[in-house]
Formats: structure tokens, sequence, C-alpha cells
């Protein structure tokens, strides 16, 4: 069965704030999504909150354009890795990848 897959482009994301608006965007996740790391954590492990196919399948998100992102906010980039692993470890559906290569090197 393939995952459904979901690309979570940071782009011109400068910020945490940016970075959360990009993930609720790329999740589909609702209005009420808290847009902070507690929430963020808590979404990717409810899968009541998951893209329609992704309960299914499994959910599978590759973080691209992410190294900009990482260099100018490397505190917060950390807190993020950290949040994707944990969720990745309480949730066996659930994998996150990062894109190599392409602008932003």
């Amino acid at each position: 069965m393939t995952e459904h897959l979901v690309t979570l482009d940071l782009a011109g994301v400068a910020d945490k704030a940016g970075l959360m608006d990009r993930v609720a965007g790329a999740l589909g996740l609702p209005d009420w999504f808290g847009r902070n790391w507690d929430a963020l954590a808590d979404s990717l492990c409810d899968h009541t909150v998951w893209p329609e196919g992704a309960v299914e399948k499994g959910l599978s998100i590759v973080v691209r354009n992410w190294r900009p992102y990482a260099a100018a906010r490397p505190e917060e980039w950390e807190t993020a890795v950290d949040v994707l692993g944990e969720a990745v470890d309480r949730t066996t559906d659930l994998s996150v990848a990062l894109a190599l290569g392409g602008a932003g090197r």
C-alpha cells in the first residue's frame, strides 16, 4: 500500500509563524490548530486531522527548501526537527523526510 504523500515546502518561511502556517496549509489542518509546538505534535499524531486518504495508507511528509529556514532560525529548526521526530516515534504510520539539494543549499 502506497503512503499518502504530502510535500511541505518551506521556501520563503522566515519564522515559526510562517512554518506553522505552511504546515497547516500542507496538511489541511483545521482552523482551530493552535500553531504552536505542542499543537503541531498533537496534530501529527492525531489521525482525525490527517488529510483524506492518509489514515488508510499512512502519511509521509517530505520537507523541501528547509535549509534557509534552518540557517536563519537554528533554534526553531532544532525544535521543529525534535517535534517531527517525536511524532514519527509515537505514530508508526507517519514518516517525515528532508529533501536534500535544490535551491537554498
